[in-house]
């Protein structure tokens, strides 16, 4: 997961969920402690930005800017990045994350996704990762997103398929959880290259080649009851998660093997 996990009008539970990066990092922890593949999440997605030096970046639901701390030495020299979230946390969290490294320049903005606060043509690259399928309307924001893009712009968007750590989802149904990714009804990777195609007339994608191995049971608890329905779970049914999680590690001899689905989606605006 990108770490850019918010976007658009948020609810009471959605400002709760993304205030700060607390609840976040729970969820990022599964993949930063047990992702296996030959090049990590966040690299890879740098290698396949196509950015040129001196680009002006815009990361709508910019989270607390995980990402371009980690690929900071990855990218071209001196891009102009602007931070965008609906939460001035994380915003504040981002912009302090990035300043001291090495780009061009560095702006926070508060922003929602459905109403970008941006001229039109603004940026060469608008950056959407993990954040579209918290918009009540997923093509209105990418509508948004492709017009503060100058002609020849690049939108870059990442998401999750429905088979994403479904192994983790299926122990969810104790509490009321969905048995596959949740976010992937609402813009998963069907989703994104139909929207996209639709607005831009083409789209490329291409899929992070990785899993898990998971060692801790702990961790999978704090991950999938950081956020609803497993945060507001009863006492008694986060026993029953635990006990869930217990007995699918037991039967795993105690490495639980999780697939991934996470992808990166491509779109140019025409000239």
């Amino acid at each position: 997961m990108s770490g850019n996990d918010q976007g658009g009008a948020p609810s009471a539970g959605m400002a709760r969920q993304y205030g700060d990066s607390r609840k976040l990092a729970a969820r990022a922890r599964l993949h930063r402690e047990y992702a296996v593949a030959e090049t990590p999440w966040f690299a890879w997605v740098a290698q396949q930005l196509p950015l040129r030096a001196g680009d002006h970046v815009v990361d709508i639901g910019c989270g607390p800017g995980w990402f371009w701390a980690s690929a900071a030495d990855r990218l071209p020299d001196r891009l102009a990045l602007t931070l965008a979230d609906q939460s001035p946390g994380m915003v504040e969290e981002a912009t302090g994350r990035c300043r001291p490294l090495p780009f061009g320049s560095v702006a926070g903005r508060q922003a929602d996704a459905a109403a970008l606060p941006f001229d039109d043509g603004s940026f060469d690259a608008v950056i959407a990762m993990h954040m579209l399928y918290h918009l009540a309307d997923p093509a209105a924001g990418i509508a948004e997103m492709a017009r503060v893009l100058r002609p020849g712009g690049v939108l870059a968007v990442t998401t999750n398929g429905a088979g994403n750590m479904r192994e983790l989802y299926e122990l969810t149904t104790v509490f009321g959880g969905a048995s596959s990714e949740p976010m992937a009804a609402i813009f998963g990777f069907d989703a994104a290259e139909r929207l996209m195609r639709s607005r831009f007339g083409n789209v490329a994608w291409s899929r992070h080649p990785a899993g898990l191995r998971i060692t801790d049971p702990e961790d999978v608890f704090l991950a999938l009851t950081s956020f609803p329905p497993g945060e507001t779970a009863s006492e008694t049914q986060q026993e029953a998660f635990r006990a869930a999680i217990d007995r699918a590690f037991r039967q795993a001899g105690g490495v639980l093997e999780v697939r991934t689905e996470m992808g990166l989606f491509l779109s140019r605006k025409g000239s």
